[in-house]
């Protein structure tokens, strides 16, 4: 919140009478500020903030709003009084107030009149420190009454003679603006001759044969209500023998040779005199024993009028017009005598004193007559308010002394006269509070040096503080010798130097304590341009460089800008900036003028510039190809009321001949400065046609094409204004939609001012329900989109027209739409719910349907709200998560899927329209049957001695009915990885751990382990592990590189340092670098390898099992997925049993000794089989079975 400051005084003790009255003059234009984080716990009486005018015109077509805001704290609250007695809100129930404000609005739109609430309104703002009041608000419709029937006779006149065709305007509110047209709303030319007088007359000096027509016609407009009246066409004709008789000038108006005028202070003085002769007169205007102000004085209508605003005093005088001629003069004196409403001199300003202090409230204002004040205290006249001895009333000035918390309240200072009156609040709000620094703490601050440095210290507090600044931390108080301390506590540096720099401290005290406040200055080098750029002149073509370096502040980063005559460089790459220059090749003759280099940084700024010339020799001319010169003359003929012909001159074609011109047109009545596309016509035309709409102030302007391009447009011509027509079409997109239950909410495109035809466009909604015998209701409104009908039944269909109107007639009669009033909830429930389980995961839910006269709105859907029922205790610990599934349209059943087997659900189902859910059904329960469990949480393998093996295991995480039993299924893996026989063991479902005996000693085994329940299996879960080779030694459970989980052996026999092994690994090598050379011998002779390519599944044997007739390997099953491999079936070719989730890579093998070697360069056997041989292509031959298959069981 923007905080007023209080200033600072340190001329007098604080405890001194002088003093204490001073200063509560100098601080009484402060407001405490309502910021809740600085200062929540001050209170403040109430200030009216807001307020409608003193003299309210309203709009009777719209709903009333009074306005009356204000602040305080705490909030205050409001009442109302009209015409001086208590206004009851409540009673009446068209006026509301805004919540947290005393804003009336009074709903005259949906019934009621305006004219019922004319009256003098008054606001009342209350809080426990007192009462602030309003202006008296005059609330007075707008009115715009039609012209009085008359007859008017036809005006015959002779050459020369004078006339005056009377207006005389209905009284309107506010009052009318006059002028003249004729039929074709063409605005009447007004000249010396013809004019128009203040009060709406047409004044003639002398009439001439030109001014016989017969549609002499006054317009009134009400701008309040946008509307127009028309008088009676007055009819004229000029006979024209011959000449009149040349006369000396007379006056029309006023009368006489003297007249007064008064008018108040501040408004516009205006003057009038119209005089008729032959010749027709001047006007001369002169003051007496004084002259015309220069600034302030205006003439209007060809000088007969004399304007002089912001009038005051001195302006009163006599003022004199003449009227000449070539036959004489004529005089007339005004006296001009300036009144004054009450102005203020100095209005009362808000006080905030301290218990024990004295101050003053002083109201003084001026006016002609000397306005009367009167005081009143929390909006009671002060002379019968409660008396309080610290108050002393002395004319336009209250006196308060020794003032307590109970001296708080709101006072109205009211001067008034015979013009007009002023109200001004101003409370006296006693606080004692210490003072408080509101300006943020460690402000830094950075200022350019040899500039000034303003550093703040806002501050609050009751007595009034006095405020010290300090410079360090041991600093003295800085005195105004160097410094200059305003009072609103800020601290001026005025020249602020590199010295300067550091910390200040901002010190405020009064007798209830003491605040500060740190702040920080810096003090930065300024920015200079050292090198600047220097004036050039160059030949078109060649290139051109300017030089601007720059020096500044190492802490600022500046940004610098080339500029060309103040603009931005041209978008051309002939432009080019790097860090000190700006070059520019090419030169060509728009590349002269001004260049200037700008260095920006946060706090300052500079720039330097200099004028490029560019000269060449003048060449030879050359034909120039350009775009067309714009046409010109242009004229309007053959005027009629929805046409026009156009015609003009076309400009030169620049070479190049002209294709085609484009008109275009602006409508100054409805979208002035807008061109809109009217139409396109050829080259060789001058003329055009155009077909206009009715009631548009037309302009033309046409531009020209050719194969270079489009002209510039033409100067636009003269203004055109058809007549008005009844519009001929209505707004679309109508709609009937209602937002509440009880209201239908009739909305619509409206017609643009293009489209309206004519003035006082309005539209006529009409309405009925579809299925009933209503006649329609109808009812005409403003220029607007939307219409509320209130009172409607709920969800009924209407049949909805609304028609466009204008005050020539009505469009076309519309079709009518069909809409609806507003929905409400759903009354009924759904019944008859059944439910029937499809399976341990899918249930199918029946349902009755609601009777759809109890939907109550547009029918979306039925809802389904289902949830797994829990126990009192699991219902206690964690929220219930109902799921929703919701089916569209009037459907009768749907499916609930992923349901968990073996659980019980409740669900009920509502129905669903526009507004929202209806009521539930009743709760119904069902009941998932079992499924297979899911696998084990876990599988170890625990405790391995000679010949057992413990097993233990956690429970499915999701049993999925009652566990019946656990499955066990184990094989051996001998040395060569066959699987051995596969032995079933079944379990108890109460078990978690298992023992193993009997099993062979140092022997592998895999395990396969799953759950069941009445349904089935579950999915299993597999393991792996050797019983030890004797009690001292443990053997691997698996290699180390078979992963986590899997039990591990504490030790392993060293077979790398028995000599059999090394041997054979010997041998192995020898018999590669063999296979190696032969390998490559025949590859030079052009031979071939007869190699036979085979793949061998690297994976568990459940998942790719063989089949034992034909050695093949089988399809995949999902039968399959938890038996285990048969005795003697085949395994892979690495002899390894591997996890189901292994992801090595696959190992080739085949009939040969060539060894393969993986991609990290480990040696990876290949073996064979008792296969028979296949012949190899090329040579015959055959490869040996591979020796190194002797070393399988160390992979």
């Amino acid at each position: 919140m923007q905080l007023k400051i209080m200033p600072k005084k340190k001329h007098f003790s604080a405890g001194r009478v002088p003093l204490i009255l001073f200063l509560c003059q100098m601080i009484s234009a402060l407001d405490v500020p309502l910021d809740s984080k600085l200062l929540g716990d001050l209170v403040q009486p109430p200030t009216i903030t807001q307020q409608s005018p003193k003299d309210y015109i309203i709009d009777p077509r719209e709903n009333i709003v009074i306005q009356c805001e204000a602040k305080g704290k705490p909030p205050p609250s409001f009442s109302w009084t009209r015409n001086g007695t208590h206004f009851d809100i409540d009673k009446d129930p068209l006026v509301t107030m805004k919540p947290g404000s005393g804003t009336l609005v009074i709903n005259i739109m949906s019934e009621g009149k305006a004219e019922t609430y004319e009256g003098v309104y008054q606001c009342t703002a209350r809080n426990e420190r007192g009462a602030a009041i309003s202006n008296n608000i005059v609330v007075r419709p707008s009115r715009s009454p039609l012209w009085t029937k008359e007859r008017l006779e036809s005006i015959i006149l002779h050459n020369g003679q004078s006339l005056v065709l009377p207006c005389r305007p209905p009284i309107g509110l506010p009052p009318a603006i006059i002028f003249w047209m004729d039929n074709s709303f063409q605005r009447l030319p007004q000249s010396e001759r013809v004019s128009q007088g203040l009060n709406g007359d047409l004044y003639f000096s002398n009439v001439l044969p030109e001014d016989t027509r017969e549609d002499y016609i006054c317009y009134a407009r009400f701008n309040h209500t946008q509307t127009i009246q028309q008088k009676q066409p007055i009819s004229l004709k000029v006979i024209s023998a011959k000449p009149g008789k040349e006369r000396p000038p007379t006056f029309l108006t006023p009368q006489g040779t003297e007249s007064r005028k008064e008018e108040l202070r501040g408004n516009v003085l205006s003057l009038e005199c119209i005089a008729e002769g032959l010749p027709t007169p001047i006007i001369y205007w002169i003051k007496e024993d004084g002259t015309l102000p220069v600034n302030r004085t205006f003439y209007q209508n060809f000088k007969k009028t004399l304007q002089i605003t912001q009038v005051s005093e001195a302006d009163s005088g006599n003022y004199q017009c003449i009227a000449k001629n070539t036959l004489g003069a004529v005089h007339h004196t005004i006296s001009v005598t300036v009144k004054a409403a009450p102005y203020w001199i100095s209005a009362p300003q808000n006080l905030v004193l301290s218990p024990g202090e004295n101050g003053t409230l002083i109201c003084r204002a001026n006016g002609n007559p000397k306005p009367r004040i009167g005081w009143l205290t929390n909006g009671v006249p002060v002379e019968i308010a409660p008396d309080d001895p610290s108050r002393k009333i002395d004319g336009d000035t209250i006196i308060f002394s020794n003032v307590q918390e109970r001296s708080s309240a709101v006072y109205q200072c009211n001067a008034s006269n015979e013009y007009g009156y002023l109200l001004a609040n101003a409370f006296v709000n006693v606080l004692a509070e210490p003072p408080r620094i509101l300006t943020s703490a460690n402000i830094l601050y950075q200022v350019i040096a040899n500039r000034p440095a303003l550093l703040d210290c806002a501050f609050f507090g009751s007595p009034l503080p006095t405020i010290e600044w300090f410079k360090g931390t041991k600093g003295s108080a800085l005195h105004e010798d160097i410094y200059v301390l305003h009072d609103n506590g800020t601290l001026e540096i005025p020249v602020a130097q590199k010295d300067s720099t550091g910390t200040y401290t901002c010190v405020a005290r009064n007798k209830l304590g003491m605040a500060k406040n740190e702040v920080h200055l810096e003090i930065k080098d300024p920015t200079r341009i050292i090198k600047q750029p220097e004036y050039a002149v160059v030949q078109r073509g060649s290139k051109v460089s300017f030089e601007c370096k720059v020096k500044h502040d190492d802490t600022l980063i500046p940004t610098i800008m080339w500029l060309k005559d103040n603009g931005e460089l041209p978008n051309d790459e002939r432009f080019s900036v790097d860090k000190d220059h700006l070059v520019v090749t090419d030169v060509s003759d728009d590349d002269g003028g001004m260049y200037t280099c700008a260095a920006n940084t946060t706090l300052d700024s500079v720039s330097a510039s200099a004028v490029l010339r560019v000269v060449a020799p003048t060449p030879t001319p050359a034909p120039i190809y350009d775009v067309p010169n714009p046409p010109f003359d242009l004229e309007l003929t053959n005027q009629l009321d929805k046409g026009v012909q156009l015609s003009w001159t076309p400009g030169d074609d620049n070479n190049s001949p002209i294709t085609k011109f484009i008109i275009e047109y602006e409508d100054a009545m409805h979208e002035a400065g807008i061109w809109h596309h009217q139409t396109e016509v050829s080259g060789t035309q001058t003329t055009a046609q155009l077909t206009l709409s009715p009631y548009v102030n037309y302009s033309f302007r046409v531009m020209a094409e050719n194969s270079i391009g489009r002209s510039v447009p033409s100067e636009a011509s003269e203004q055109y204004l058809t007549k008005a027509a009844e519009p001929d079409q209505n707004p679309t997109a109508v709609e009937g939609l209602g937002t509440e239950p009880d209201n239908l909410v009739i909305t619509w495109k409206p017609l643009n001012g293009f489209e309206s035809n004519g003035p006082g466009l309005q539209y006529k909604v009409s309405w009925r329900q579809k299925d009933g015998d209503d006649e329609w209701t109808s009812v005409v409104v403003a220029n607007v989109s939307k219409y509320i009908v209130s009172g409607t039944p709920t969800f009924v269909p209407y049949l909805i027209k609304v028609q466009a109107l204008n005050d020539v007639g009505f469009a076309p009669e519309p079709a009518a739409v069909m809409g609806h009033s507003g929905e409400d909830l759903p009354m009924v429930a759904p019944g008859n719910v059944r439910v029937n389980v499809v399976n341990s995961t899918l249930a199918e839910v029946h349902w009755d349907p609601v009777p759809l006269k109890s939907v109550r709105g547009h029918l979306q859907g039925y809802r389904i709200y289902y949830w797994k029922a829990q126990s009192s205790s699991k219902r206690n610990r964690r929220h219930i998560e109902k799921k929703i599934l919701t089916f569209q349209g009037n459907k009768t059943h749907g499916m609930l899927p992923g349901l968990q087997p073996y659980s019980h659900y409740v669900l009920n189902v509502r129905v669903v329209n526009g507004k929202g859910e209806g009521p539930a059904s009743t709760d119904r329960g069902f009941h998932t049957p079992e499924g297979v469990p899911s696998a084990p949480s876990s599988l170890k393998i625990v405790n391995p001695t000679l010949d057992s093996l413990t097993l233990e295991w956690d429970p499915p995480s999701h049993p999925n009915g009652v566990l019946t039993e656990y499955t066990l299924r184990y094989q051996p893996i001998n040395s060569t990885h066959e699987l051995g026989p596969l032995v079933d063991l079944k379990i108890p479902a109460n078990k978690t751990r298992w023992t193993l005996n009997h099993l062979n000693f140092s022997t592998r085994y895999k395990f396969y382990f799953y759950a069941q329940t009445s349904v089935g299996s579950g999915s299993q879960i597999t393991e792996e592990a050797i019983t030890t080779v004797d009690e001292g030694k443990l053997a691997g459970i698996l290699p180390p590189d078979v992963g986590a989980g899997k039990a591990m052996a504490s030790r392993q026999v060293d077979i790398a340092t028995q000599g059999w092994f090394i041997g054979l690994m010997c041998a192995v090598a020898l018999l590669i670098l063999i296979l190696l050379i032969v390998c490559f011998i025949r590859r030079n002779k052009g031979g071939k390898y007869p190699v036979k390519e085979k793949e061998d599944a690297h994976a568990d044997p459940e998942i790719q099992p063989m089949k034992e007739d034909d050695g093949t390997f089988g399809e995949y099953s999902d039968a399959e997925d938890h038996k285990p491999l048969k005795k003697g079936s085949r395994t892979p070719s690495d002899r390894t049993v591997k996890k189901e989730d292994s992801d090595d890579s696959l190992v080739d093998y085949g009939e040969g000794v060539n060894g393969q070697f993986n991609e990290d360069g480990s040696f990876i056997g290949q073996y064979s089989g008792k296969k028979e041989k296949e012949p190899a292509e090329g040579n015959e031959s055959s490869e040996a079975p591979s020796p190194v298959n002797a070393m399988n069981s160390f992979v």
